[in-house]
């Protein structure tokens, strides 16, 4: 069978390309490496909140089994010597429950919700578009361009001042304009580093942290949303959505490389050396394994492909899932509705800059900054920042070892643990250095820089090649922005 268009790669992002292609009338084959798709989705991350809610609407995900629990707490961040600080959706009632920690702060935080609410709608408009070409112009950079200006403009004198200022800023300046108290200022910036190989104090950081809550409801605290059979079952709707429009998934089909012919795309060799001809293909995986590996030297040339080695991709983040025996006592936490969301070990800005700054010099931090979910039984915690190889058992050890401080005893429930390092996360997900983002989100790889300078309109080197994942603008977590707006560009050629 012919096709018009293959995927490489079935991640969520390759899977939305797909089946928005197929919706689109085109015939579409995807190829997954692994047993089944999903990519991160099975097993890396937890939460779904970042989805965009026009995608769920245009691939009727929810016809497809598709369910979202969004609990009313975003996140819980534990501290040490003093009752954990509980940030809700409702920005008010986060606000009465900071009186008791600072009264400052209680009064401040509804302010800094609308605030980065602003920042981040804005940010959401930017995810949308297709990122001009900076080194040449190319044809619909004026749209964009427009979009762009009209977004901006419609922001108030101030907030367009503020935003200009914020992005390339350190998440902990940022928020430590606005709060006092070291736990809670800890908890709202950390998660500009999450994932990232970047601390609270690094420039840039602010714009990863408004991204997070761009597109979505998240505000300060971020969104918080689970599929309520678990990650996999998001994958699974939007898999049903591409084949019920007709396309065809193939797993277990690794591609090795891409096939040019004639100065253009011509289809992809799998690894069992069987060959499938389509005049595009769309790749889901991240930009340094299609431009220095799949893509033949000759056809990339030797300055891509130095640009294309330097894209950096420095996992810093392991996975942790405990099976526990029982669920877990947290000191302070009365009432299991706060263990609903997110749960943070972030005690102090420093206290995850210096994890930041042992991982930055080649160790492994004592004292990781965390980020945990419960569920059925079971506790799946991000470390952040961890060795590329770095001893599984001993990032598993120092993981139950930082929760024994806030949850005594959770190690002796420990029933089974598996752990992913980021060097693991490589050989299982086929990630370059285990960076589930596929490449850092920093200043240097943002917006038309994503993945490099002169490629973020999701066409690559050759006519016909494109990239539909997380290396593409706007850049990683599970929003399907990638892969729709590539799907957006190939139609359009």
């Amino acid at each position: 069978m012919s096709y018009d268009a293959i995927v490489a790669g079935g991640g969520h992002n390759g899977l939305v390309c797909a089946a928005l292609l197929a919706r689109a009338g085109r015939r579409v084959l995807v190829v997954e490496r692994r047993e089944r798709t999903g990519g991160i989705l099975d097993g890396v991350v937890s939460t779904v909140g970042r989805l965009r809610p026009a995608l769920v609407a245009e691939l009727e995900l929810e016809r497809h089994g598709l369910e979202l629990a969004r609990p009313p707490i975003r996140m819980l961040a534990l501290r040490e010597g003093g009752a954990p600080v509980a940030f809700w959706a409702d920005p008010g009632r986060t606000a009465e429950g900071l009186a008791a920690v600072s009264g400052a702060d209680a009064t401040a935080y509804p302010r800094f919700d609308a605030h980065v609410r602003v920042l981040a709608r804005f940010l959401g408009e930017l995810a949308e578009i297709t990122p001009p070409r900076l080194d040449a112009g190319a044809l619909g950079d004026w749209q964009a361009g427009l979009r762009l200006a009209r977004a901006y403009r419609r922001l108030d004198s101030r907030s367009a001042r503020e935003l200009t200022r914020a992005l390339p800023m350190a998440a902990a300046d940022f928020v430590g304009e606005w709060f006092a108290t070291d736990a809670v200022r800890a908890a709202l910036a950390a998660r500009g580093s999450l994932f990232t190989a970047m601390g609270p104090w690094s420039a840039g950081t602010t714009a990863v942290l408004l991204a997070d809550s761009a597109g979505n409801d998240g505000g300060a605290a971020g969104q918080t949303a689970f599929a309520t059979s678990g990650p996999a079952a998001l994958a699974a709707a939007i898999e049903s959505a591409a084949t019920a429009a007709g396309a065809t998934i193939r797993t277990r089909a690794e591609v090795a490389r891409v096939l040019v012919r004639g100065g253009r795309v011509h289809g992809v060799a799998l690894a069992s050396g069987e060959e499938i001809e389509a005049p595009v293909v769309a790749c889901g995986v991240d930009p340094k394994t299609v431009l220095t590996r799949w893509l033949d030297p000759e056809e990339a040339g030797p300055r891509l492909r130095w640009r294309a080695g330097n894209i950096r991709t420095p996992g810093a983040t392991a996975v942790v899932d405990l099976r526990l025996s029982g669920p877990p006592a947290f000191s302070g936490v009365d009432d299991p509705q706060l263990l609903a969301g997110r749960i943070v070990v972030a005690p102090g800005i420093d206290h995850v800059e210096r994890a930041f700054d042992c991982w930055k010099y080649g160790g492994l931090s004592e004292r990781p900054y965390l980020e945990a979910t419960i569920s059925d039984g079971s506790m799946h915690v991000l470390a952040q920042w961890v060795p590329h190889d770095a001893d599984p058992d001993a990032v598993g050890d120092l993981v139950v070892a930082e929760l024994e401080r806030h949850a005594p005893g959770i190690g002796s429930s420990v029933a089974d643990r598996r752990v992913l390092t980021p060097a693991l996360i490589e050989r299982d997900f086929g990630l370059s250095g285990g960076h589930v983002y596929h490449a850092e989100p920093g200043l240097d790889q943002f917006f038309a820089w994503r993945p490099v300078l002169g490629l973020a309109r999701y066409r690559l080197a050759v006519p016909g090649l494109y990239l539909c994942g997380s290396g593409a603008h706007p850049g990683g977590g599970v929003t399907g922005g990638p892969g729709q707006n590539a799907a957006r560009e190939i139609l359009a050629d």
